[in-house]
């Protein structure tokens, strides 16, 4: 059998299925790096058995394996996926009778809960003395845009993706914008969904004081998609993600947060808080812009975590030790 010291000589089958991932499908390296890993792990644990005599028992067997190895369900199920794709793919250019990993079901993946701020921190982040005195265009510029961040429970994508005001012209298309005389912003989430989200009163004053310094970041030849851009970066350019990220992580280590704290968190704490107090969960799943109301329950679990952390902090008989 092969060691991890000694990765197996990739089969042809997988190594053309692999070909075709690449050229037909245009699948990124990253997505065939992983693939190309799941498929040698199907060769190992196969040792020596020629693909196209395995059978659904095989399969089943190796998933064992792999989950007595210490392989994580989400681990397994990708690892299955990759099979299964490839068998598909595969099975009727061999004349196999069936594709052996067709109706072999995946480990159940437990759903993480997502991560949210106490009202407390948040206030906390957002009122921090970076923010709240700021001297410098950046520096309102930020505030402007964490405010609006979970003022309006934006994805990052879409924040960054906002321009001043509705543009369409032969250079631009806007993808999302503000209008603050209707306390609004427009934005293009999944799936091409549209949606509006009211804009809060603090975000609203941050963003007008934004909006008055902001030309002192613009540039003159800057193209449309960057001259229309609500949020711009030092060199005039639309702001990219990764700055987004590394002001936000400086700023909350400013702060004195006891966690990192990514772009997404706030989000979710947008999330977590308007359910906590309006206990409107379709209204939090319109503001979100989820297809499925079942990815928006997962906050009444954050909130009934909360409810539980209160109750064991202030009930007598919670059995909760002093």
């Amino acid at each position: 059998m092969s060691t991890p010291e000694t990765p197996p000589i990739m089969s042809e089958p997988v190594a053309a299925w692999l070909k075709h991932l690449e050229v037909n499908r245009r699948y990124s390296g990253h997505t065939l790096s992983a693939y190309r890993r799941d498929l040698q792990q199907l060769v190992i644990l196969a040792d020596g058995k020629p693909l196209d005599q395995l059978v659904n028992g095989n399969i089943r067997h190796f998933l064992a394996r792999l989950h007595g190895q210490g392989h994580s369900p989400r681990s397994i199920a990708r690892t299955l996926a990759a099979w299964r794709g490839f068998y598909t793919w595969w099975a009727p250019q061999s004349n196999m009778p069936a594709n052996p990993a067709a109706d072999v079901r995946a480990p159940k993946i437990s759903r993480g809960l997502p991560k949210a701020l106490s009202v407390d921190q948040t206030q906390a982040l957002l009122e921090a003395p970076a923010l709240t005195t700021p001297t410098t265009p950046v520096a309102l510029r930020d505030r402007a845009m964490f405010e609006l961040f979970y003022s309006s429970g934006l994805r990052l994508s879409e924040l960054v993706g906002l321009d001043t005001q509705y543009i369409q012209s032969k250079d631009h298309t806007s993808a999302g914008w503000i209008n603050l005389d209707d306390r609004e912003v427009n934005v293009l989430g999944k799936g091409g969904k549209r949606r509006s989200v009211p804009i809060g009163t603090q975000a609203l004053e941050c963003l007008t004081r934004w909006l008055q310094v902001r030309e002192q970041l613009t540039r003159a030849q800057a193209l449309a998609a960057n001259a229309a851009a609500l949020f711009i970066g030092a060199r005039g350019s639309r702001i990219s993600p990764r700055i987004v990220q590394s002001q936000l992580a400086k700023l909350s280590k400013l702060a004195g947060l006891p966690t990192h704290v990514h772009p997404h968190v706030l989000r979710h704490s947008f999330a977590s808080h308007v359910l906590q107090s309006a206990q409107d969960l379709r209204a939090v799943q319109e503001m979100l812009g989820h297809a499925n109301i079942s990815t928006t329950q997962l906050y009444t679990k954050l909130d009934f975590q909360h409810l539980a952390k209160a109750y064991d902090a202030a009930h007598p008989r919670s059995g909760r030790k002093t």
